[in-house]
């Protein structure tokens, strides 16, 4: 089987929400894969015109971790009535980084250089207030889509490819679904501070405890340094990686973990944490709120099911890698952190992890069970309908299209009131869904990693996409309540960043754009913007610097010159 040619009728082929295919492919896809080639050229001259991730821009790489970039907010759903159901209730005028009072009450402390008066951005809990204000307004369905580690440059990177045009330099800009949108009136953009409260936080798995309260490095966010808007020049560009210019203050860039706990909680808290605060205590989600007053609530993730974003919808944990006892929350089964009294657990849970194993869990504590990573084996079987547990299974199987079985699967828990757990991916690269990219095929060039991903047909047949788990999880969910909460990371955007590699990120913004549209049809077709909400955002940014984002449009042919 050719690979790009299955890979390309696959994506016409996804069904989605609405018979939905891919809708944010470029306006010219030239046959001639260029991002692929300029990534390529980059690594291997070590530097790029297009651009350079890091502070040194004579380096393609010199820096390949998060940053403290702002990151922006799209709302679609906001309420005219009611400011608090938007950003607008939390931005300007109503900005916590306005007010050391409000600063006090969100870090325990006002952070250095961090009050700012004209302060228009908002904050990582404030997504969490968002919901909550939603839920207590009335609103039935509300979805939480987080792209993990995409920041404004990473959107903007992908507008100009998809639009093969250089159209803003400012602003919300346009070019991707979720930028042009406007959900019937109800659409907003804002932007928000992802500053965790701390990092450097030591932590025993075994007994759920934090040993030193406060870690090493404080967080907080200076605009002098860092920028008042996404796309400001920063002055000292190191201080968004945690290496300021001597005398400047230094500031802790967030994780996934403590930032979705923020999305989710409502809290600040430090790096590694699952919905505990910084002493360790545990707090509650929304998700766990909606559930107690009658919500189904979900978790999907092209990642595996427990990495930090997924895990933070709904468990509780010191430590995001105790995957296995995140899996045991998520599923409503005995774990470290609840081992009497397990959590209701989710309604739906689909992702990623499947077939990545190890025989010892040094990080997982004293409990780990020796065989998946990600979803201990006799768990699995647990919690299966087929032996007394609540939830229909579909796991990647050898021979079996990924989308066709998670759809059946979707279709046997919704007629039966079941729930139901899809695990996916590739043990070979981690148990992640197979990489989308630019142009919409499924092969990786080399970024930062000594080898470059390569996926065989039966990845590609086998796993769904993240749009099919989203349809599944909504069709689940909308069938076991007339109300319901479900949380969708696009995880790969992160897993691109990490790599320092432009044509996986920009195919992954793509791929989990195509999973918006999936949640805007199936609003539009089965309620309205009067109680639906959808909030669209990232946990935390990265450092690619777009110097030349001409680059990203085809060149021209020379007839076409």
């Amino acid at each position: 089987m050719n690979t790009a040619n299955f890979s390309a009728s696959r994506i016409l082929a996804i069904a989605g929400c609405c018979l939905l295919s891919i809708v944010t492919t470029t306006n010219a896809q030239p046959e001639d894969d260029y991002i692929a080639k300029l990534q390529t050229e980059a690594v291997a001259n070590k530097q790029s015109p297009l651009g350079y991730w890091g502070t040194d821009p004579d380096k393609f790489i010199s820096w390949s971790n998060h940053s403290n970039r702002l990151i922006p907010v799209y709302v679609f759903g906001a309420s005219s009535d009611d400011r608090q159901i938007g950003v607008q209730g939390y931005s300007g005028e109503y900005s916590k980084y306005r007010s050391e009072a409000e600063l006090q009450k969100l870090y325990g402390r006002v952070p250095q250089n961090t009050v700012n008066t004209n302060a228009e951005y908002m904050d990582q809990t404030d997504i969490t207030a968002i919901q909550r204000a939603a839920a207590a307004a009335g609103r039935k369905y509300i979805f939480l889509v987080v792209f993990d580690g995409m920041d404004w440059t990473t959107t903007r990177a992908t507008a100009i490819y998809n639009t093969q045009s250089v159209n803003y330099s400012t602003g919300k800009g346009s070019g991707t679904h979720f930028q042009d949108y406007k959900a019937d009136g109800t659409s907003q953009f804002g932007f928000m501070v992802t500053s965790p409260h701390n990092d450097g936080t030591d932590v025993d798995v075994n007994t759920q405890s934090v040993n030193n309260p406060g870690g090493k490095t404080l967080g907080g966010y200076d605009p002098q340094l860092a920028g008042s808007t996404p796309w400001d020049e920063p002055t000292d560009v190191g201080y968004l990686i945690g290496k300021p210019a001597d005398g400047n203050v230094k500031h802790a860039f967030t994780d996934s973990a403590s930032s979705a706990t923020s999305m989710t909680a409502g809290i600040k808290t430090y790096n590694a944490a699952i919905n505990v605060d910084e002493q360790g205590e545990r707090v509650s989600t929304i998700a766990h709120e909606l559930q107690e007053q009658g919500w189904a609530v979900g978790a999907v993730s092209s990642v595996p099911i427990s990495h930090a974003t997924p895990a933070a919808a709904y468990a509780h944990n010191v430590t995001r890698q105790d995957y296995q006892d995140i899996s045991r929350d998520m599923l409503g089964l005995p774990s470290i952190s609840h081992p009497d009294t397990p959590l209701p657990g989710m309604d739906v849970v689909i992702g990623g992890g499947f077939g990545k194993s190890g025989d010892t869990g040094a990080s997982q504590g004293e409990n780990y069970e020796s065989g998946n990573v990600y979803l201990a084996e006799s768990d699995l079987k647990k919690v299966a309908v087929r032996n007394g547990g609540k939830y229909v299974v579909a796991a990647r199987k050898e021979g079996v299209n990924g989308m066709k079985r998670l759809k059946q699967a979707a279709a046997s828990a919704a007629k039966n009131g079941h729930r139901l757990l899809g695990f996916y991916g590739d043990g070979e690269t981690n148990g992640h869904l197979p990489f989308q990219t630019a142009n919409g095929d499924f092969q990786p060039v080399k970024g930062l990693a000594k080898n470059k991903e390569t996926y065989t047909p039966e990845d590609l047949d086998e796993n769904p996409s993240l749009t099919d788990m989203t349809a599944a999880a909504i069709k689940v969910l909308s069938s076991r309540k007339d109300h319901f909460w479900l949380m969708v990371e696009a995880g790969d955007v992160d897993w691109a960043n990490h790599d320092n590699n432009i044509d996986c990120s920009i195919g992954a913004v793509n791929s989990g754009d195509s999973a918006v549209k999936c949640i805007t049809d199936w609003v539009e077709k089965n309620s309205n913007w009067q109680e639906s909400i959808v909030i669209v955002t990232s946990d935390h940014g990265h450092m690619f610097q777009l110097t030349q984002p001409e680059l990203l449009i085809a060149p021209k042919t020379p007839d076409q010159k």
